[in-house]
C-alpha cells in the first residue's frame, strides 16, 4: 500500500492531527517502531502499493502521515486477534501469514502477504483485529494510522480510490478462497496456489517462474484445506509430471501452460 517517509505537517481546511501524533499512535503498537528518512519515491514497492498519478503535493501529504516503520522478526506477531484497531500496515519487505485460531485451539491460515501488500484491514469493521498476523521471515512494515488516512482520503480522491480498491481486493480474495476450498481437487488447489504466487512475484518485478516459498508445506496445507501429506504428495506429482521442480522451499515452474491446465 503506502511506504514510509519523514513526517511533514498537513495544512488544509479540515485540521489533520500533526504527524507527531501519528507517530505516537503508531509507536504504541511496538517499541520497535522507528522513524525513517525514506520517502515513498525511494521505496522499491512504490509501483505495487501506491496509487498511481499522485501529484508531488499529494505525495508529500501522504509522506506526512506515514512516519514510522516497524521491524517484525520471524515468528513474531504484528497484531493479534482482539487487539484494538488503530493502523493499517504496508509490508515493505518480508512476508506474513494471517491466522485465525478456532475454539479448539486449531489454527487456520487465511492468507499470505508479500512485500507491497496491505495488512490490518480486517479491523475496520469492528475496530478490533479478527486474526493474528505473524512474520514468516524478518520483515519491515510501514505504519499508517487509520484516522489520519481517513482524513487524507476525504481530500485526495486518488488515495480514497486506492483504499477502496484494497478493501475490494480483500473481498475478491476471500471469495476466490471459498471457491478454491469448495470446488477444486487437491491437485488443482496446489496448482492454483503456485500460479497465484507466480503472478504476485511477476507484479513485483521478480521472476514468475522461480521463487522461494517462505511458508512451510504445513502452512500451505492449512491455507488450502489439505493435510501436510497431501500437499507433499501433490508437489511430488507435479514434479514427476515435469510441471514444477520443487526442492525444499525453492520452486521452479517448468511448464506454465501445463500448470494452468491443471
Amino acid at each position: 500500500m503506502f511506504p514510509v517517509s519523514e513526517a511533514r505537517p498537513i495544512a488544509r481546511k479540515n485540521e489533520v492531527p500533526a504527524p507527531r501524533r501519528a507517530f505516537q499512535i503508531a509507536d504504541k503498537s511496538s517499541k520497535s517502531a522507528t522513524r525513517q528518512g525514506m520517502r515513498c519515491s525511494t521505496c522499491s514497492m512504490q509501483r505495487v502499493c501506491m496509487p498511481s498519478a499522485l501529484s508531488p503535493d499529494e505525495c508529500e501529504r501522504l509522506d506526512a502521515i506515514i512516519c514510522a516503520t516497524r521491524i517484525v522478526r520471524r515468528g513474531e506477531t504484528l497484531y493479534r486477534s482482539g487487539d484494538a484497531f488503530q493502523s493499517v500496515y504496508a509490508v515493505r519487505s518480508g512476508c506474513f501469514k494471517t491466522v485465525v485460531v478456532h475454539r479448539d485451539g486449531d489454527e487456520q491460515v487465511t492468507g499470505f502477504h508479500l512485500a507491497g501488500d496491505a495488512l490490518g484491514l480486517d479491523g475496520v469493521s469492528s475496530d478490533s483485529h479478527t486474526c493474528d498476523a505473524i512474520a514468516l521471515e524478518d520483515s519491515v512494515v510501514c505504519i499508517i494510522p487509520f484516522d489520519l488516512l481517513e482524513l487524507l482520503c476525504r481530500e485526495v480522491k486518488a488515495i480514497q480510490h486506492h483504499v477502496h480498491r484494497l478493501m475490494s481486493s480483500e473481498i475478491v480474495r476471500e471469495s476466490n478462497l471459498m471457491m478454491l476450498l469448495g470446488t477444486m481437487s487437491a491437485e488443482q488447489r496446489v496448482a492454483a496456489f503456485l500460479l497465484n504466487i507466480s503472478a504476485r512475484m511477476k507484479a513485483r518485478g521478480y521472476s514468475p517462474a522461480q521463487f522461494v516459498l517462505r511458508m512451510t508445506r504445513e502452512e500451505i496445507g492449512s491455507y488450502l484445506g489439505l493435510k501436510l501429506e497431501t500437499v507433499s504428495r501433490m508437489f511430488s506429482k507435479l514434479q514427476k509430471a515435469g510441471v514444477v521442480d520443487a526442492r525444499g522451499k525453492e520452486v521452479r515452474i517448468l511448464n506454465q501452460a501445463s500448470l494452468e491446465s491443471v
